[in-house]
């Protein structure tokens, strides 16, 4: 189906904005420019007076399920929210919990006009039922671990890792599979190594937390002699690229290493700050030429999964703390929540509003007070904006998302099922 997206602002990726009319053809954006002045080609024709079309913004660190766990465990540092509050609800997930919690995270982010998430929890084969049964965006894993303080690694992860990163597909391309290694605290050398040596073959970004604390930072140079993203790329883990969630611990050289093997940091400023880790040096990471993404963390460890607040902080935070507004332009951080996301997760045919790029992304309202009056839509969109400025969401063509309605999900049905589900956990009414 043909579709005309009209009287728009748009978002281009030269950094600079259209005022005109998107269109689409099936799965593909094919137009940007003026609006034709014969609409008869077009199957639908949308008026999008008065707001803003940008690509789908890509959350490229996430726990989706964990909208389950959404503010358990709120003041605790990191070890303590983490053994007091989250490994024991979800000691009793299931895989229909996790099925319940990706397609709750789906609606949300879709709500807030995010398109593409790379989800890293357990259970993934329930997680993708949700995300092809919705059209989502994901590149999902199954989570490497390999218990250092244990007997052994727990019974088959490894077979499994590697036997769901070769074996998962989906015909659409919508759902792919990566490695994952959850961190190196939690693994040891031979799993690595493992799971680096079938990469040989795969050749997929691998999804990982790196120097999220300063104890996890020290502690694996103490035991390795280098840092948490040294150890990995020395351990071959990153010849292929990869997504290094949260950083905040990481050194120039750590940065250096990324620019060199193509991987990404992801930045999360809104968990690194909940749990009292700390502030990335991201504009240090930008300058030595890594890949920088944005990522939300799992509802536990942030309360949301909105990545216009997670712009919005990442825009003002680096101010602050260099005491230069100079150092990073909103378009700079538009930037990383879309094309530089879709890079890290190594989605080149996403990310921008082009023709012949796949056609993710969203249509911002400008209506409401808080976004009038519009003199810097890009300065609006990371300053102003919020997820619930989001009025449409687009994915390969297919509007996911409508004022409000779901086409491709029963939202009543996914409700009861969400609620049901955090009452059994938590062995109590939740609201």
């Amino acid at each position: 189906m043909k579709k005309l997206y009209k009287n728009a602002n748009i978002l281009l990726p030269d950094h600079t904005v259209l005022s005109g009319a998107v269109g689409t053809d099936g799965p593909l954006i094919s137009m940007v420019g003026d609006a034709p002045s014969d609409a008869s080609e077009w199957d639908e024709v949308l008026d999008m007076h008065g707001a803003v079309l940008m690509p789908g913004l890509v959350n490229a660190h996430g726990h989706s399920a964990m909208t389950l766990l959404r503010g358990l465990g709120a003041g605790l540092p990191l070890q303590r929210w983490l053994e007091e509050a989250i490994f024991p609800v979800e000691a009793e997930l299931t895989p229909a919990d996790v099925k319940i919690g990706m397609t709750w995270a789906v609606m949300e982010m879709l709500a807030s006009g995010t398109t593409l998430v790379a989800d890293m929890y357990d259970f993934p084969e329930a997680g993708a039922e949700a995300l092809l049964e919705t059209g989502f965006k994901a590149n999902i894993c199954r989570v490497g671990l390999d218990f250092p303080w244990a007997p052994g690694t727990p019974a088959g992860r490894l077979e499994e890792c590697i036997a769901f990163t070769r074996d998962f597909h989906d015909p659409t391309g919508r759902v792919v599979a990566d490695f994952c290694l959850h961190s190196e605290y939690l693994t040891r050398e031979p799993f690595v190594r493992a799971i680096a040596e079938a990469n040989g073959e795969l050749h997929r970004p691998v999804h990982l937390h790196v120097s999220e604390t300063e104890k996890e930072h020290a502690e694996c140079i103490s035991r390795h002699g280098v840092t948490p993203t040294a150890y990995f790329a020395g351990l071959g883990l990153l010849d292929h690229g990869g997504y290094l969630a949260h950083c905040v611990f990481a050194t120039d050289d750590d940065f250096g290493l990324m620019r060199e093997k193509g991987a990404s940091m992801v930045h999360n400023p809104t968990s690194n700050m909940k749990l009292g880790s700390g502030f990335a040096r991201m504009p240090a990471a930008r300058s030595a030429g890594a890949n920088v993404a944005l990522g939300t963390d799992g509802c536990a460890s942030n309360d949301n999964l909105d990545m216009f607040e997670e712009m919005h902080l990442a825009y003002l935070i680096h101010k602050g703390i260099s005491r230069d507004p100079t150092v990073l332009s909103a378009w700079d951080v538009l930037d990383m929540a879309t094309i530089c996301g879709a890079r890290a997760l190594g989605r080149a045919d996403v990310g921008a509003m082009a023709v012949g790029m796949r056609a993710d992304f969203c249509a911002v309202s400008l209506d409401s007070p808080h976004m009038r009056p519009a003199y810097d839509l890009p300065a609006l969109l990371v300053a102003s904006a919020h997820g619930g400025d989001v009025v449409m969401t687009v994915v390969d063509g297919e509007i996911l998302y409508d004022h409000g309605e779901y086409p491709t999900i029963d939202a009543g049905r996914a409700e009861f099922e969400f609620r049901q589900t955090a009452r059994r956990l938590r062995g109590k009414e939740v609201a």
